[in-house]
């Protein structure tokens, strides 16, 4: 049978060319998903400022807690935890260590700040110039040779530059103090190698110290793993769904094919074995070619989200052959249980009723593909009701892409159905194509059940996509634009005690955003100076009072008091960003959680355990260029000038991105099959009088009705998943669909689907009708 494959395959290469195509993107997609997977879990980052010292003695970058199993888990923490000073002393007295160099690391006017006695952790070097002595005197990095410092005298220029970070050294004691962490450091430096077991500090080597030196790094890695995850089970059945109508739809051309060989004495085994076999010869080269393919996807994923600042340049991408190998297997398997189902019913009836069918195919549906589109429909309805009940973004995401799969799964399996509906509507184009193409439609429910699939999918998939950023991006800037009663608000930077002394000012409100972990997990934060907040910020407080803030209190968003069933008057055990445990009591509960963060905690408490403590100012009263002269920064006018940050937004957009690309791919390839395969058909209508134009225009009537069929199927399931993933986590079951944006939606799946047949069409109809008929099937 592989070789009766192989000669199939050399016959009816346009036959096989739409599901190669299918499965190659699949495979590239796979492959893509797969290498930002694996770098996700085995990814390293070489060191920059440590790369002089064997070892880096710094914070366990983890806060960890030990389950009721016995089993301990550990998750990233936020910020840096920065270690005793005094540990270099221990270090130092351990045997055989030569040398202990503390550092401390901190952000300031843009560049990584530093204290001269770290120089040698990299090692910079002087080319210039002497080391600074004095709290005004700084020394800069080759890159930044004759820039001024306000406020400072440039006494040195290393002759080093680091290729990921602009680097600035002040003397050792004016770092200490300008980091604000008396008795804290940032790392400790070790020559040689030593085993560290004081609590709290741990030994890192080789890239080991480029975790350390870039938190960040860390930080992209985990996200990478959640992010090829998700993107990747989504790819997958998104593939599988795509290729498994591909198939189909190649099934339905070859019936004539297979009744013939059932009629001159093939058992149903032979063919199936004979489809199984063309499936795994297109599955081998398409799996093989696209994987090639994904690894340069994967290189063109890693450029874009490091130009979206969502992965560091110096976080390398792991290459290794097991996402190639897991691609193939899986096009493999996908291309043959997709050509098995297709084939059932046809390898198992009776030669005299298949070669009936190809004439009339079946009126019916199958029973088992009605059973189990009947099962997609209860699983759409459960993941719905489950979706709904979601209320963080970590749970919510990848179930949203898998509810509008379910369903769109129901529609395809329930296809013919639905054909047989919109064939059944006393409805048509005017003119003599309009009636074509409604007895065309009628004749063919099969072909236009085929057609609905992916203009379905890529509608469902587009809109939720693209809409559940804009549902999530306008309740939070709904929350926060109501919630800021400031009249200006100062940017990152800013100077609250200056903006004090403007005349004018009634209230001066700092804001700083971190997150904190309770129980692992984890949970945004703004922090806030209590004095006059209720000037400069309406967080809807549904219980208690922001009057009791505090160092030891909090205010919590009422979705996070749900989620950790906490109430007025009861304690919160929580971790600070850098791994500091505190505890603090809720004196408020408030409605504003998506625009100000799950908890409010008061900047004091906060301040001291983040990397970078500058934040916001919000000011209310005060004339706008006197703020500007007292801050010396940019002063924004209105509490519209507050905007809700969306880091992920970009990222989400570029890696769905992937996932509407192959959508669109399945739309032109299998219109561009299923109209290449009417040759003989259009060609007949010729015969009988057609002309070329009146075709043409038979095509597109049909095209246009799968279009408007599958538009309004693809957006009732994206409305359904929206509605539901919106009251989950807006509690509002109104999903914002931007007017523009679904318009747009529309116009590129309506012009894809008539450019996707109007190519082929005029193709198919560009031999004369009696060559066509003439030639060989």
């Amino acid at each position: 049978m592989i070789s009766f494959a192989l000669r199939m395959l050399r016959h009816r290469k346009a036959g096989f060319a739409g599901a190669f195509v299918a499965l190659l993107c699949a495979a590239a997609l796979v492959t893509a998903c797969g290498m930002l997977l694996e770098t996700g879990l085995r990814g390293g980052v070489a060191p920059e400022r440590y790369a002089g010292a064997p070892v880096i003695v710094a914070g366990d970058q983890y806060v960890r807690q030990v389950k009721e199993s016995g089993k301990e888990k550990a998750k990233l923490l936020s910020e840096r935890r920065w270690i005793p000073a005094s540990l270099a002393q221990d270090l130092a007295r351990v045997p055989g260590v030569t040398k202990v160099i503390t550092e401390v690391s901190f952000p300031y006017a843009g560049f990584t700040a530093h204290g001269w006695e770290s120089a040698a952790l990299t090692p910079f070097t002087l080319a210039e110039g002497r080391a600074p002595r004095a709290a005004d005197e700084v020394v800069v990095d080759a890159r930044h040779a004759g820039r001024a410092i306000p406020g400072h005298r440039v006494v040195g220029v290393t002759a080093q530059a680091l290729p990921g970070q602009d680097t600035i050294f002040f003397a050792t004691g004016e770092a200490r103090r300008l980091a604000g962490r008396e008795g804290l450091v940032t790392a400790i430096g070790v020559w040689p190698g030593v085993e560290v077991t004081v609590t709290g500090a741990v030994a890192y080597t080789g890239d080991e110290r480029g975790a350390v030196e870039f938190p960040e790094a860390e930080n992209s890695r985990v996200k990478l793993i959640s992010l090829g995850g998700a993107l990747g089970g989504t790819s997958l059945l998104v593939a599988i769904l795509v290729v498994v109508g591909t198939f189909a739809l190649s099934m339905q051309q070859r019936r004539r094919e297979i009744a013939l060989l059932r009629a001159v004495g093939a058992l149903p085994r032979q063919v199936r074995r004979l489809v199984g076999g063309e499936a795994l010869l297109i599955g081998a080269v398409a799996g093989a070619l696209g994987s090639g393919a994904g690894i340069l996807l994967g290189f063109w994923l890693r450029s874009r989200f490091v130009g979206l600042g969502a992965m560091p340049a110096n976080l390398r991408l792991v290459v290794s052959p097991f996402p190639s190998v897991v691609a193939v297997l899986t096009t493999l398997v996908a291309a043959w249980v997709a050509a098995r189902v297709s084939a059932r019913r046809t390898a198992r009836i009776r030669p005299v009723e298949a070669l009936g069918e190809t004439a009339t195919p079946a009126a019916g549906i199958p029973p088992v593909r009605l059973v189990a589109g009947l099962l997609a429909l209860a699983g759409g309805v459960v993941l719905t009701i489950v979706l709904s009940g979601l209320n963080t973004e970590a749970a919510s995401s990848p179930v949203t892409m898998l509810t509008a799969l379910v369903w769109t799964i129901a529609v395809a399996l329930l296809g013919p159905l639905v054909a047989r509906a919109v064939a059944a509507l006393p409805l048509r184009a005017p003119g003599v194509a309009g009636y074509l193409a409604r007895k065309s439609l009628r004749a063919g429910t099969g072909r236009l059940a085929s057609v609905i699939v992916p203009l379905t999918l890529m509608t469902a998939m587009t809109c939720t996509i693209l809409f559940v950023q804009t549902t999530m991006g306008h309740a939070a800037q709904g929350e926060l634009s109501a919630g800021v009663k400031a009249d200006h608000v100062l940017g990152s930077g800013a100077s609250a005690a200056a903006a004090r002394r403007v005349p004018g000012v009634r209230a001066v409100t700092e804001v700083l955003r971190t997150s904190v972990r309770i129980d692992l997990e984890k949970y945004a934060v703004q922090a806030v100076t209590p004095g006059g907040l209720d000037r400069t910020m309406d967080l809807d407080v549904v219980a208690g009072s922001l009057d009791g803030l505090g160092d030891t209190s909090a205010a919590i968003s009422r979705t996070a008091a749900e989620r950790l069933d906490t109430g007025l008057g009861d304690r919160l055990k929580l971790v600070l960003g850098d791994g500091t445990p505190a505890e603090v009591r809720v004196v408020a509960i408030y409605a504003r959680g998506l625009g100000f963060g799950d908890l409010t905690l008061s900047r004091e408490l906060v301040a001291g355990h983040v990397d970078d403590p500058r934040g916001t100012v919000l000011v209310s009263g005060g004339d706008p260029e006197a703020l500007r002269r007292a801050s010396g920064v940019p002063v924004l006018d209105g509490a519209g000038t507050a905007q809700v940050e969306s880091p992920n937004a970009a990222v989400t957009y570029v890696a769905m991105g992937l996932i509407i690309a192959f959508c669109a791919i399945a739309v032109v390839n299998t219109l561009a099959m299923s109209t290449l395969a009417r040759s003989r058909e259009l060609a007949l209508l010729r015969v009988v009088g057609t002309t070329r134009r009146q075709a043409v225009r038979m095509l597109r009537a049909e095209t246009l009705t799968a279009t408007v069929v599958a538009v309004a199927l693809g957006t009732a399931i994206s409305l359904v998943t929206l509605a539901a993933f919106s009251a989950g986590m807006t509690g509002s079951a109104l999903p914002y669909v931007p007017p523009t944006g679904y318009l747009a939606v529309v116009a590129a799946v309506a012009a894809l689907a008539l450019a996707a047949t109007a190519v082929p069409g005029r193709f198919a109809l560009r031999s004369r009708p009696a060559d066509t008929l003439a030639a060989r099937e």
